[in-house]
């Protein structure tokens, strides 16, 4: 059945929210340019209501897709492409958000709240910055408006039918056929990171809106000053979203993906630090605005920027242009021209602006002072921008060849090909700056500095630093002086800041914020120093084996990957390693051995075989276990040399659509470095085995004997009424077999049946894939007592994996959670300065 209803209740919501947001923007135009105080309240009125209307219009599309996910009605284009009926509810999520049409949802429903918010807070710049919010939703409601006139798309709609959207031949003979499932999520998006990580980057990229919506007011109104006082808290806390929504994504990648980071500079990852370098920039440049009277002109520019380089990374990122260059782009839906005529049309408001006004914007000479606190901020900002520009530029070479293609050019350019390589050898540069202004320009800005103070003030924190780093270089034996210099600049810019924290916190721990969020970066700089500069391989093959002859895989693989079988024991580095087999992880938590469950129709419900001791339950033999079936789990137990003993369970999924095997690692973390291990070749265990030929044996009860190099003992034969639960009909015999096999560290029991029905003879084997070995009962001999076995073997079950040491990693996560509550304080001590400013009725 095609639940039409539902969708079209949908696509009526996204005409209405469409719609509503046009009337906002008359409602909002009108009340800001009318004259008369009662035409003025009601049009704003007017814009308030149609607001309203907008966002409740928004919410019901965001609960009308999902229901259509939620309740896997696949017979919509959106729900089959992105989700599957073996998903669990938080990965159902997770797919609302996967497609465009889901994020540029997702991008509305945060612009919504935000504008609710706005229109609450401050009465006197509602009406000039709700027009902008309202401009922006209507062109994000126009991305999912799905509406064809000839030959122009506008819009791609989440509510489109499946036979809508493929030309498929079951649809002509079936108009209402509906698939049984869909597509399912992509395998690397199965992780919890991403049920959090695009709301929040979303968030973040939504705020950014705020601000610039109050530069666009303040130029429009030719308040040039005004709008700085509230635009600044709404910055701080864009920059901490935003900036907690790219670390999230590193936390993704490091968690989730194997090349053993948190940051590939893949262009979408650059899409999304660049707009944050320049808000950062923005932000000091505003505060030194409402400090000094300065910088007014830059910081007008750096925050309309941000929200125009938001754009542009949501052009780059969703128009397909970086197809080839980046793992995560979208395909092009056909929006390519939507996108680019959002970008321009703000771009050229906001160019126009800021020539109309530009000469009534002050600015003073102070920048330029090289004792000045302003001097040293806009040195800061200065550089933020010309690492944004650094970035930005080689990010966008797939932008210019597009470009050039469009006018019937042919374009050389190419991206760098270690992408890696080529932005860290200019970035570290430019964080060695960035740490030193951030620890010599704290001391500018909390007291006037003169040439005779500087060498005072900076004296101590310089010697401190020399001493520390003498110690940190000597104890790693660091010869490197690239990473000198940013051990240096590193532990500088967390002293330097530290001995400010401690006078500021002396006199108001409200004005620390700054300190910290510097303290933090300080460490940050550190801490990705030592887990990407010193990291090492563990994994080393000692072993002798040819892992591969193959010129697909990197070039040292045969040295730094380990094979390791099944409860065979090898050594890497301090650690006895023994893989113990193939686990699924259960829904209620925990992991359950492969070999001990039997597969059934559903992919993510396994039929148990033998009972299971958990931690708190026992399963039982023939019970039902609820698994997350795409997800195969590889457990290696550890044992140190110092007896220390733990398991890890490093995950893949095969993944033939996706180039085969899709790893993700598991990591056992310590204080002072993480163990970070991934399975690098698996077998299929989709795939079918290839056995030997059959090899006959005739045992007896408790004769030893050997199966693919295990010992193995006949325990029993035991006549039987039924055979794997079907019962024998009358007349006919069944035995089923004991056959113990002894593994190193575990047991293995196979249960081969021998039936004779209506004289005839039918033979049950079975296997055990872990240790290689399939066995039926070929004959039975009554007058021996004696059995005789056929028996297959093929390759035991192993997997190859590396292993990488990760020192220091923790005083990356630490810095950035140090960074975050920077800040947090900032963004408090910001917003009550301005609520008290609104209370005084100067807002």
């Amino acid at each position: 059945m095609i639940h039409s209803t539902i969708g079209d209740f949908g696509h009526l919501f996204v005409i209405i929210s469409f719609v509503a947001s046009l009337i906002s923007i008359f409602n909002f135009y009108k009340a800001e340019t009318s004259q008369a105080l009662d035409q003025k309240k009601s049009w704003l009125q007017n814009g308030r209501t149609s607001f309203i209307v907008h966002g409740i219009a928004v919410f019901g599309i965001v609960i009308t897709l999902f229901t259509i996910i939620y309740n896997h009605y696949f017979e919509y284009f959106y729900a089959w492409s992105h989700s599957s009926t073996d998903l669990p509810t938080e990965y159902i999520i997770s797919s609302f958000w996967e497609g465009q049409e889901g994020s540029f949802l997702l991008w509305l429903f945060w612009n919504v709240i935000l504008g609710f918010i706005i229109l609450a807070t401050n009465k006197k710049w509602a009406p000039s910055v709700m027009m902008v919010f309202a401009i922006v939703q209507a062109f994000l409601a126009s991305m999912i408006l799905g509406v064809v006139i000839g030959d122009l798309k506008i819009g791609s709609s989440p509510f489109i039918l499946l036979r809508e959207a493929m030309d498929a031949p079951v649809f002509n003979l079936n108009p209402d056929y509906v698939p049984e499932d869909g597509t399912g999520l992509n395998p690397l998006l199965q992780n919890y990171w991403m049920v959090i990580h695009p709301p929040v980057l979303f968030l973040g990229y939504a705020t950014t809106l705020i601000p610039f919506a109050y530069a666009i007011a303040g130029l429009w109104k030719k308040d040039v000053k005004g709008w700085v006082r509230p635009a600044l808290p709404w910055a701080l806390f864009s920059a901490a979203v935003l900036g907690l929504g790219i670390l999230m994504g590193g936390y993704w990648a490091y968690e989730t993906l194997n090349f053993g980071g948190y940051w590939n500079w893949d262009p979408v990852e650059n899409a999304s630090l660049v707009p944050w370098l320049v808000l950062i920039a923005g932000i000091h440049t505003m505060i030194t605005y409402k400090k000094s009277e300065t910088a007014l002109k830059a910081s007008i520019i750096l925050v309309l920027s941000v929200f125009l380089m938001v754009l542009y990374a949501t052009f780059m990122v969703r128009s397909g242009v970086l197809g080839e260059s980046s793992v995560h782009s979208f395909t092009d839906l056909g929006l390519s021209g939507q996108l680019l005529l959002y970008l321009l049309f703000f771009l050229v408001i906001s160019i126009v602006l800021c020539i109309v006004r530009w000469k009534h914007i002050p600015s003073t000479e102070k920048e330029v002072q090289t004792y000045s606190r302003e001097f040293w901020i806009f040195m800061g900002a200065t550089l933020l921008c010309l690492m944004a520009f650094q970035i930005i530029v080689p990010t966008s070479i797939p932008v210019y060849n597009s470009i050039i293609q469009s006018f019937g050019g042919i374009s050389n350019l190419a991206p760098p090909v270690d992408q890696v390589e080529f932005y860290t050898k200019w970035q570290i540069w430019f964080a060695i700056g960035l740490a030193i202004l951030s620890g010599t320009g704290q001391f500018f800005w909390w007291q006037k500095m003169e040439r005779t103070k500087v060498k005072e003030s900076l004296l101590y924190p310089i010697l401190i630093t020399l001493l520390l780093s003498a110690i940190v270089i000597t104890t790693v034996r660091m010869t490197n002086i690239v990473y000198i210099l940013v051990v240096i600049s590193g532990i500088y810019t967390i002293v330097a800041n530290g001995k400010i924290l401690l006078s500021v916190l002396k006199s108001n721990y409200k004005l620390s914020g700054g300190a910290i969020a510097h303290i933090g970066i300080g460490m940050m700089l550190i801490g990705i120093l030592f887990s990407s500069g010193y990291s090492s391989t563990v994994s080393l093959n000692n072993t002798g084996l040819l892992l591969t002859n193959s010129d697909e895989v990197e070039k040292d693989f045969n040295q730094t990957n380990l094979p390791l079988y099944i409860n065979d024991p090898q050594n890497m580095g301090e650690y006895t390693l023994t893989y113990k087999g193939r686990f699924f992880e259960s829904y209620e938590g925990g992991y359950v051995k492969a070999s001990y469950l039997e597969d059934t129709k559903e992919p993510n419900t396994k039929i148990i075989k033998r009972s299971i001791q958990k931690t708190d339950e026992t399963l039982e033999k023939g019970d039902t276990l609820n698994v997350y079936g795409e997800n195969h789990y590889y457990k290696i137990d550890y044992l140190s040399v110092d007896g220390e003993k733990f398991s890890l369970f490093p995950r893949a999924q095969i993944n033939p659509d996706m180039g085969g095997l899709i790893a993700s690692p598991d990591i056992r973390r310590k204080w002072n470095k993480d163990l970070y291990v991934h399975v690098s070749s698996v077998p299929d265990p989709t795939q079918e085995i290839e056995w030997s030929d059959p090899k006959e044996m005739e045992v007896t009860f408790g004769e030893k004997f050997f199966l693919n190099d295990f010992v193995t003992v006949l325990e029993k034969v035991d006549r039987v009424d039924e055979v794997n639960g079907t019962q024998l009909a009358e007349g006919d015999l069944a035995v089923k077999a004991q056959i113990k096999i002894y593994g190193d560290g575990e047991d293995y029991i196979l249960n081969p049946y021998y039936v004779i029905r209506e004289s005839m003879a039918g033979r049950i084997p079975d296997e055990n894939r872990e240790i290689g070995v399939k066995v039926n009962i070929q004959s039975i001999h009554p007058e021996s007592n004696s059995f005789t076995l056929s028996v297959r073997t093929t390759q035991k079950d192993y997997i190859i994996m590396k292993a990488l040491d990760k020192p220091l990693i923790n005083v990356l996560w630490i810095g950035t959670l140090v960074l975050m509550l920077g800040f947090s304080m900032a963004i408090f001590r910001r917003y009550s300065e301005f609520y008290k400013m609104r209370k005084k009725g100067m807002e």
